[in-house]
């Protein structure tokens, strides 16, 4: 199949590509390399796939991978609507997974723009070109925050997700009602997928796992808000990865009255205490952490925790990798990438 990945030097887009271009896929890589966080990072990852930094220009020109036959590398923004449409004219796309996003609850306290931008303009260009085209099938990043901070756990698909307690995570649910209503209207399918707290190798600088080890490594501080007294529900990205195979893999399912709609949790399915994980986190790098508590941050919720039977029922998803074997992995590539 061809398959356009938006995000492709993103944490998840890198993996999700990589593992595609193995399987034979072809696929055609798109990315602005913003500087939300360390382009350097991102850059590496495009180098992992095959492509060359001295050839990425501003020209919007595709780029063929140095390493993979199947793969090619566009530079572009979501929101660049001129140059998004021709995306689309080029090929015809078996799929779009649309992973591209201004990413990060807290950022978007401080920079709302970039997110309407980027998630709700650049999520409509990526909804027309599918329309246009008519791809088949499209199947994009939600996120658990869209559940904001319900008590009623573990989280489902069908609660109650109209009260986020952030800008990014309306954008997030927004996403899900154009898609909701683009299937609908236009007769494609939808697959939205709502990511919950994704870590591992090539992980990104902006999640708290990456802070920690960086902070503990250089003896400083970490920040625990609302004292350490947070849950979440951590998935390794090759569960992630395997997840999003399954579904590229069987095809569209539907879960919804709307017949051309799905929305699935896609998680690990097993809470883990903060104060918990940071242990896990102290013995892998052999190194106690100095706290600072801090009360909750604006945005922020208390505790996730997916309920991922419907991912089992319909695409035999399995998350197998434990909170324990996934740090390990993450320590291993991060003191081997930063030389710590």
């Amino acid at each position: 199949m061809r398959i356009l990945v938006t995000g492709v030097a993103g944490f998840i887009g890198y993996h999700l590509s990589l593992s595609l271009l193995r399987s034979g896929h072809t696929v055609i890589g798109l990315d602005n390399l913003n500087s939300y966080y360390d382009v350097n990072l991102k850059i590496a990852r495009l180098t992992e796939l095959g492509i060359s930094i001295k050839e990425i220009d501003d020209n919007h020109t595709f780029i063929q991978s140095n390493s993979f036959k199947n793969f090619e590398f566009i530079k572009c923004s979501l929101e660049d609507k001129l140059n998004i449409d021709k995306v689309f004219q080029k090929y015809n796309y078996d799929i779009v997974c649309n992973l591209a996003a201004q990413a990060g609850v807290r950022y978007s306290l401080e920079h709302p723009d970039k997110y309407i931008n980027s998630n709700i303009l650049g999520f409509f260009n990526i909804l027309e070109g599918c329309k246009s085209t008519k791809v088949p099938h499209l199947i994009y990043a939600s996120s658990s925050s869209v559940y904001g901070n319900s008590t009623t756990t573990p989280f489902k698909t069908s609660d109650f997700t109209d009260s986020p307690v952030s800008l990014y995570a309306a954008t997030k649910k927004s996403n899900e009602l154009m898609a909701h209503t683009y299937s609908h209207l236009y007769d494609f399918k939808t697959t939205g997928l709502r990511f919950f707290t994704v870590y591992g190798p090539w992980g990104r600088p902006d999640m708290a796992y990456f802070k920690f080890t960086e902070a503990i490594l250089k003896n400083e501080s970490i920040p625990v808000f609302n004292n350490g007294q947070l849950e979440r529900d951590f998935t390794y990205i090759d569960d992630i990865i395997g997840g999003i195979n399954k579904i590229v893999e069987k095809g569209f399912i539907s879960n919804s009255e709307n017949s051309n709609n799905a929305i699935y949790n896609i998680g690990n399915g097993k809470p883990v205490k903060l104060m918990d994980f940071i242990a896990i986190l102290e013995k892998e790098l052999k190194k106690k952490a100095t706290f600072n508590m801090l009360p909750m941050q604006d945005g922020d919720v208390y505790k996730t925790w997916t309920d991922i039977e419907e991912l089992k029922e319909n695409y035999n998803y399995r998350p197998a990798i434990d909170i324990e074997f996934g740090i390990h992995q993450f320590v291993k590539w991060y003191t081997s990438f930063y030389k710590s």
